[in-house]
């Protein structure tokens, strides 16, 4: 189906702007934490939509990524980051940490994997991080809810500067 041919749908911002702009306040809150390095959360932004299939979220987080100085062959290989030579060992966790909080499964999160995260992060810096996923995971069910179109707010952030068109 081509999203052209489909109904427009509502723009939650203008419905309830009063919850965007607390999704906002936590956005801006996690992301001014200072304790995850910016770069790194770019990352958990990225995979988590990825998995979502949000193309607004996917489009604006790889934009921002670039305009912070991301490496390009990087953010090709976020969706092959197991495979990939390309992460750091506290990324590869963060990463494992974001498909485990964006797939839940029947066990939750492992032992395994906690353990990692512990080895690679503070407690500190693992409830932020925890915090980062569950909200780009809210931010991509409301975009894939009303198909909010990919660089649709590109020049209002400043993103049209990343050369991605």
């Amino acid at each position: 189906m081509n999203l052209a041919d489909t109904p427009s749908r509502l723009n939650a911002a203008a419905q309830s702007p009063e919850l965007v702009r607390k999704l906002q306040d936590l956005s801006t809150a996690i992301a001014r934490s200072g304790h995850i390095e910016p770069g790194l959360l770019h990352l958990v932004d990225i995979r988590a939509s990825q998995l979502n299939g949000c193309a607004f979220c996917l489009d604006m987080h790889v934009k921002e990524a670039k305009l912070h100085g991301e490496r390009e062959l990087r953010l090709h290989h976020v969706a092959t980051w197991r495979e990939s030579p390309l992460f750091t060992a506290r990324e590869r966790a963060a990463l494992a940490l974001t498909e485990a909080l964006t797939r839940i499964g029947p066990t939750g999160l492992s032992d395994e994997l906690y353990a990692e995260l512990r080895g690679q992060f503070s407690e500190k810096e693992l409830s932020t991080l925890t915090f980062r996923v569950m909200g780009i995971n809210a931010w991509n069910r409301l975009n894939v809810a009303f198909r909010t179109p990919p660089g649709a707010l590109d020049k209002a952030f400043g993103l049209d500067k990343a050369g991605l068109a």
